[in-house]
């Protein structure tokens, strides 16, 4: 098995291509040891000292770091991964599923056209650059002109997500609805 490892906008966070499908549908941002539960791969990541966070994308593992180098975390992070699928054990524990997204959803049953709006621009323009850089993004609400979306995976505690937020997604939302005057992470 040969996982590939590529770096993230965000230097705490690295993302593992094992070169498979990992989650079937949607994804899982895991913080802490308790979260793990859900997954027997986050667990077994978990244990690797250092580790702060787990995302589980379509075909990739973002982890991230509390401390530690790289250079000694990573071999501990791929024999990790690798026993995991070599063993035949499922990502997901029974009874466990992706995060879901439109729980807590807000905004004005008055705005569900352009809400609908954002959400596909969403899935057709921007969760497949964050996806390449090893996170996610997802729709919260809106709001009186406000956007709000919540970053997962390396996007999440990342130096350049504020750029990303205010200078990518924002003037991308700004340019295709008119009515969108900032785009705030939740």
């Amino acid at each position: 098995m040969f996982i590939q490892t590529e770096a993230t906008p965000n230097p705490a966070t690295l993302k593992f291509l094992p070169g498979r499908a990992v989650m079937p549908d949607g994804t899982l941002d895991l913080r802490d040891l308790a979260d793990a539960e859900r997954s027997p791969l986050a667990q077994r990541l978990f244990g690797v000292t250092g580790v702060s966070g787990v995302f589980l994308g379509s075909d990739f593992i973002t982890v991230t770091k509390s401390d530690g180098e790289w250079p000694h975390l990573k071999p501990a992070i791929l024999g990790a991964i690798m026993e995991h699928f070599m063993s035949g054990a499922p990502v997901l524990a029974a009874g466990s599923a992706a995060d879901v997204i439109e729980e807590g959803e807000f905004f004005d049953p008055a705005d569900a056209q352009t809400v609908e709006t954002i959400k596909d621009l969403l899935e057709t323009r921007i969760r497949p650059a964050v996806a390449g850089d090893g996170g996610d993004i997802t729709f919260r609400g809106y709001r009186d002109g406000t956007v709000y979306l919540a970053m997962k995976g390396s996007c999440s505690g990342c130096p350049s997500s504020t750029a990303t937020l205010k200078h990518g997604i924002q003037n991308l939302l700004r340019h295709f609805l008119p009515d969108v005057r900032e785009v705030e992470a939740v």
